[in-house]
C-alpha cells in the first residue's frame, strides 16, 4: 500500500479543519436528502464530527481500496445516517462499483442520486449495491455491533491489528441484541472493537428513554466492565483523543466504549429537536438550514494556523494466504479414522452427529472454516470442533444469544471466513431478521438447525421448528446479488447425506440452511452417492404416482411404498433434499407417473409442497397434487410414532392419501 495519503486543502488547525469538514458533510447531507425526497440529515449532522475524524484521520484505510483486507473498518449500525458517510466518501474520492475490476471514484455529483434505483448509494448501507466501504447491510437497528464483533474476532484469529469502529444510536441501544454483543465483547476481551454510542437524545417519534441517556448508558457500560469515555461528539480534540486512546488500548485487557454527546441537527438550529427525523428540509426550510451552517462555519473556522493537514494512514500490506481446497474422505473413512467404527457398523446415525463429524474434518482441512454455536454444541455436535486442539480456536461459543450469533456470522463472512452457525432449528427463528440482513449483505452463512420438525417428540412444540422450511424456502424463490438462489434449504435423510451436504455447503459461496435431526436414522446412502445443491435422489421407481419427501419423512414414505406395493400401487419415491431443485428433472418423473404427486413433510405448509406446486403450475401441464404436512399445533408425545400419528403423517396416513389421490 502507499504511504500516508494527504487530504488536500486543509492548512487550518486540526480543530478548525474538522469543524470545516463536518459542516461541509452536513451541507451535503442536507442537499442529497432533499434531492432524494427522503433521508435523515439531522441524524447525519449529529455524526459529522465523528465521521470526519474517523474517515479523514483515525482510521487506517485506503479510499482507492475501501475493502482492503487489513483496513480498519467502520460499521454503521445506525444505518439511516449513511448519507454523512457517502458525503465523506465523495470528498475523499472513494472507489465504488459492484465489479472490483470496474470501480470508479465517487464524486459530488453522485450524491444527487442518493436512493435512486440506478445509484450505488442505497438508502441504508449495503456493500452488495456497490459501496464496498461497508462490510454488511445495516439499518435494521441493533445488529451492527454484532457484525463488528465478528470482524474483530476474525482479525484476532488472523493476527491482524485492524481496528473495528461501530456507531450505534442511543435509541437503538435499547435493542436486546446490543446487550448480547456487549456481553460477547467482555466475555472475549475483544479490545479491537470500539462501540461508539451517538447520544443525540432523540429517536424517531420523541426523545429516547432516560434508560438510554448518556449518563445511564455510561453507567451500564461501566457495569459491564468497559473502560468508558464520555466526550462532546462535536469537539474535535476530544474525539481525536478518544480514538487515540482506543488505538493504544488495542492490545489491552479491558475493552473500551465511547459515549458521544451530540446534537441532532447540529449546526442548523431550525431543524433541531423533535419532528425532523426522516424529514429532510426543502425549499425555504433548506435555505434557512444551509444559511445557519454558513454562519456556524464562520464562527468555528476563522482561527487559521500552520497546523496539521489531514492524513490517512494506509493499512498494512496484505499477504494472500495459500488457498486450500481439500479432497476430504467419505463418512465411512472419516469415522474409522476417528475410532467410531462401532457407530458406523450399527447402521444408524443421527444426521446432527454426521454434521459434527463433517464439520470437524472440514475445520481441520480448511482454516477459513469457523464455527459458532449458542450453548447447545453438545446437542448439535458442533462441539467436535471445540474439543479438537487443532481446531478449538475457531470455535466460538455465543451462549444463549442467537441474534448476536448470526450477525457475528455476517462479520466473519465479511472478513473472508466460512461461518457454520448451529443451534436448535427452533431457536434459529429468533434471528430471522438478522439472517435476512446477512443475505442482503451477500454473507456466506452456513446455518444448521438441529432437532428439527415434529420428530423431536417429547419436548413439545416450544422446541420444534415448524415454520422454518417455509421461511427459508421463500429465499430460494429469488436470486441474490450473485444471481444464485437467495438460500438453499437442505434436509438430509441420513448421515451420509448430512456429511456430504455439509462439505457441499462449505464449497458454495452463499447462504444455506440445513435441517438435522435428533433421532438416529437408518443409512439409506453410501459414500458413492453424489449430493449437489439443487439435486434430489430417486429411491424407488414406479408408474402410478410420485411421493416427494425429505429428512425423516423419507423413511416414513419408504415404509408407505411397501404398503402401497402390497395394495398393487407402484409409486416412485423422491428424496427432495434440496430446495430449490432441478425442476425439469422432477417434472419428467411426474409426467412418467400420470402427473400425480404426493408431498410429505414434518413441518407447517409452505415448504416442499409449495415448491412442487409452483413447479407444476409453471410447467403448464396437467397434474394432481396433494400435500401432507403438519396442520395443527402439536404437543408432546413420548415417541416419534406418537407425533406422526398425532399429525397424520404415519406410513399408513401416506398410503391412505396416495390411494385417495389415485381414486382407489
Amino acid at each position: 500500500m502507499a504511504n500516508r495519503r494527504p487530504v488536500k486543502g486543509y492548512f487550518m488547525s486540526f480543530e478548525a479543519a474538522v469543524h470545516a469538514q463536518a459542516i461541509e458533510l452536513n451541507r451535503l447531507s442536507l442537499e442529497m436528502t432533499a434531492a432524494a425526497g427522503s433521508g435523515h440529515p439531522t441524524t447525519c449532522a449529529s455524526l459529522s464530527h465523528l465521521v470526519t475524524v474517523l474517515m479523514f484521520h483515525s482510521m487506517r484505510w485506503s479510499p482507492e481500496f475501501p475493502d482492503y483486507p487489513t483496513s480498519d473498518r467502520l460499521v454503521l449500525s445506525e444505518g439511516h445516517a449513511v448519507p454523512v458517510v457517502y458525503a465523506a466518501a465523495a470528498k475523499l474520492g472513494v472507489m465504488i462499483g459492484k465489479d472490483p475490476e470496474k470501480r470508479r471514484r465517487l464524486g459530488l455529483d453522485d450524491l444527487k442520486k442518493l436512493r435512486a434505483a440506478e445509484s450505488e448509494l442505497d438508502g441504508h448501507p449495503n456493500p452488495m449495491e456497490g459501496f464496498p466501504f461497508f462490510d454488511a447491510a445495516t439499518g435494521s437497528l441493533g445488529q451492527g455491533l454484532s457484525v463488528a464483533v465478528g470482524l474483530g474476532e476474525a482479525a484476532r484469529l488472523d493476527k491482524m491489528d485492524r481496528r473495528i469502529f461501530c456507531i450505534i444510536g442511543d435509541g437503538e441501544s435499547r435493542e436486546g441484541q446490543i446487550t448480547e454483543a456487549l456481553d460477547q465483547i467482555i466475555d472475549r476481551r475483544l479490545t479491537n472493537v470500539l462501540p461508539i454510542f451517538n447520544c443525540n437524545e432523540y429517536g424517531q417519534s420523541d426523545r429516547v428513554s432516560g434508560q438510554q441517556s448518556a449518563e445511564t448508558l455510561a453507567a451500564k457500560l461501566a457495569a459491564f466492565g468497559y473502560d468508558v469515555r464520555t466526550i462532546d461528539g462535536h469537539n474535535p480534540s476530544q474525539i481525536k483523543d478518544a480514538f487515540d486512546a482506543f488505538a493504544k488500548n488495542a492490545q489491552g485487557r479491558k475493552p473500551m466504549a465511547l459515549i458521544a454527546k451530540t446534537v441532532k441537527g447540529w449546526g442548523a438550529e431550525s431543524v433541531q429537536g423533535n419532528g425532523w427525523h426522516g424529514k429532510p428540509p426543502t425549499g425555504d426550510a433548506l435555505k434557512k438550514a444551509l444559511s445557519e451552517l454558513d454562519q456556524k462555519r464562520q464562527e468555528l473556522t476563522s482561527a487559521l494556523g500552520s497546523g496539521d493537514a489531514f492524513t490517512i494512514e494506509p493499512p498494512a500490506e496484505f499477504r494472500q494466504p495459500d488457498v486450500v481446497n481439500p479432497d476430504l474422505p467419505g463418512l465411512a473413512a472419516t469415522m474409522k479414522a476417528m475410532d467410531m467404527e462401532s457407530l458406523l457398523q450399527s447402521g444408524t446415525l443421527a444426521t446432527r452427529r454426521a454434521y459434527g463429524i463433517a464439520l470437524r474434518a472440514l475445520a481441520k482441512a480448511n482454516r477459513d472454516v469457523v464455527v459458532l454455536d449458542a450453548d447447545v454444541s453438545n446437542s448439535t455436535f458442533a462441539e467436535m470442533v471445540r474439543k479438537d486442539t487443532a481446531t478449538a480456536e475457531r470455535f466460538f461459543e455465543c451462549k444463549i444469544a442467537e441474534q448476536n450469533m448470526f450477525s457475528m456470522g455476517a462479520g466473519f463472512s465479511a472478513a473472508g471466513k466460512i461461518p457454520f452457525i448451529s443451534t436448535f432449528a427452533k431457536f434459529v427463528t429468533r434471528a430471522y431478521d438478522q439472517i435476512e440482513m446477512a443475505i442482503n449483505s451477500g454473507a456466506n452463512l452456513k446455518i444448521v438447525g438441529s432437532h428439527a420438525g415434529i420428530t423431536l417428540a417429547a419436548d413439545g412444540p416450544s422446541q420444534m421448528s415448524l415454520p422454518d422450511v417455509a421461511w427459508f424456502r421463500s429465499f430460494s424463490t429469488m436470486k441474490d446479488h450473485r444471481g444464485n438462489p437467495g438460500c438453499y434449504v437442505l434436509q438430509p435423510a441420513d448421515a451420509y447425506a448430512a456429511f456430504h451436504l455439509t462439505q457441499v455447503m462449505a464449497e458454495y459461496q452463499g447462504a444455506c440452511y440445513m435441517r438435522t435431526l435428533r433421532a438416529d436414522t437408518e443409512f439409506i446412502y453410501n459414500d458413492d452417492v453424489v449430493f449437489n445443491l439443487g439435486g434430489f435422489e430417486v429411491l424407488s421407481e414406479g408408474r402410478d404416482l410420485v411421493i416427494c419427501a425429505a429428512g425423516y419423512m423419507v423413511h416414513e414414505a419408504n415404509k408407505a411404498i411397501e404398503l402401497l406395493d402390497k395394495a398393487g400401487v407402484s409409486a416412485t419415491l423422491v428424496d427432495l433434499y434440496s430446495l430449490p431443485f432441478d425442476t425439469d428433472a422432477l417434472l419428467d418423473i411426474v409426467q412418467a407417473n400420470n402427473g400425480k404427486v404426493l408431498t410429505v413433510e414434518d413441518n407447517y405448509g409452505g415448504g416442499i409442497g409449495s415448491a412442487v406446486a409452483d413447479a407444476l403450475v409453471d410447467s403448464g401441464d396437467a397434474f394432481q397434487l396433494k400435500q401432507m404436512h403438519v396442520r395443527r399445533i402439536p404437543k408432546s408425545g413420548r415417541t416419534i410414532d406418537d407425533l406422526l400419528k398425532m399429525c397424520g403423517l404415519t406410513a399408513d396416513d401416506i398410503k391412505k392419501n396416495a390411494m385417495e389421490l389415485l381414486g382407489v
